[in-house]
């Protein structure tokens, strides 16, 4: 017999009442030593599990993104976010030169004419 893995928000929900116990247990038995150290971190490991657990859920539910990844290397929203500076400085002539035309094309233009 074999059992299924539980989803994301089994995971959550197991360790959020883990963690919820381990503090209560802290809380009301008042230890001030090693066992209660080691009570305090496995009430830290568990809530972080069950965070990690609540945002794999949220993630799963969310939508799939409209954009899809070019090639290996490429940024998924093209050169549209990063501006002429950057990519000289990391050295990638030919997209500053896209960059460059791009913008030229653009606002060469308005510029002529408002000046």
């Amino acid at each position: 017999m074999r059992l299924a893995r539980p989803d994301a928000r089994a995971k959550a929900v197991a360790a959020a009442l883990v963690a919820a116990s381990l503090l209560v247990t802290l809380i009301v038995w008042g230890r001030q030593d090693l066992v209660g150290v080691a009570l305090a971190l496995l009430c830290v490991l568990t809530t972080m599990i069950a965070a990690v657990s609540v945002a794999a859920a949220r993630q799963d539910d969310g939508p799939e993104p409209a954009v899809t990844p070019s090639g290996p290397g490429q940024p998924v929203g093209g050169l549209y976010g990063v501006d002429a500076d950057t990519l000289e400085s990391l050295d990638h002539r030919e997209a500053v030169r896209a960059m460059r035309e791009r913008h030229r094309g653009r606002g060469g233009s308005a510029a002529r004419e408002g000046g």
